[in-house]
């Protein structure tokens, strides 16, 4: 097997340099470039068309969740990966949803990182450990009776997890209280908030309030 060229793309440098660290230790790992947002690494990937490209779940401009949906159309033969320090379902289905080829959380030893690329760059897909339980869960708890058709709730596309947050918004709630209410980080809720933004096309909390209400989405 012949070197794996991975691209990095995360909105902190220090983290970069962390992984750029602990890959390029290894003998067989070459970091051929880096981003600090989802769009510039679509742009990068475009152009140096490495085998892997590393995404951190969120970033300005776009996130890895889009960058790598994007990637799928514009460079097919890319792996992405994401990376992220969120274990929740809801962002595993996405990742599968966008083509991502795994699913890392930043807590992950280098043994199994190194392990995660390197199976991932003969095209089979990897899930960290406690990712894989998600998506165990998920396929035990969500698979519909024999004969039951399943339906989408809204034209969004938005997650159980989503609604929820979204009906407390609705209600009042602020990140806080829905942080506390849920058993979440603030950062978790910030993070969802944005998501439900940006699949509502909408730019504040009154616009996403107000559209969810006009469109009887909850």
């Amino acid at each position: 097997m012949g070197k794996i060229n991975v691209l990095l793309a995360d909105d902190h440098v220090l983290v970069r340099n962390g992984i750029k660290s602990m890959l390029e230790s290894e003998g067989d790992i070459n970091v051929v470039g880096e981003a600090s947002d989802g769009a510039e690494a679509v742009e990068s990937v475009k152009r140096l068309k490495p085998d892997i490209v590393i995404l951190d779940i969120r970033m300005p401009r776009m996130t890895g969740l889009e960058a790598a949906a994007k990637l799928r159309q514009a460079v097919p033969s890319v792996k992405s990966v994401i990376l992220s320090m969120h274990d929740s379902e809801e962002y595993v289905i996405e990742a599968l949803n966008a083509g991502a080829f795994g699913y890392l959380l930043k807590d992950t030893d280098k043994f199994e990182f190194i392990k995660a690329l390197k199976q991932i760059s003969t095209g089979t897909k990897y899930f960290s450990g406690a990712v894989s339980n998600v998506l165990a869960n998920r396929l035990l708890n969500t698979r519909p009776a024999p004969g039951m058709a399943t339906t989408q709730s809204d034209p969004y596309h938005l997650t159980r997890r989503e609604k929820e947050i979204l009906r407390l918004v609705v209600d009042g709630k602020q990140n806080k209280e829905i942080a506390e209410s849920m058993g979440k980080s603030i950062r978790t809720v910030e993070t969802h908030r944005f998501n439900i933004m940006k699949k509502m096309s909408v730019n504040n909390a009154v616009d996403m309030i107000n559209k969810s209400l006009r469109e009887n989405i909850l």
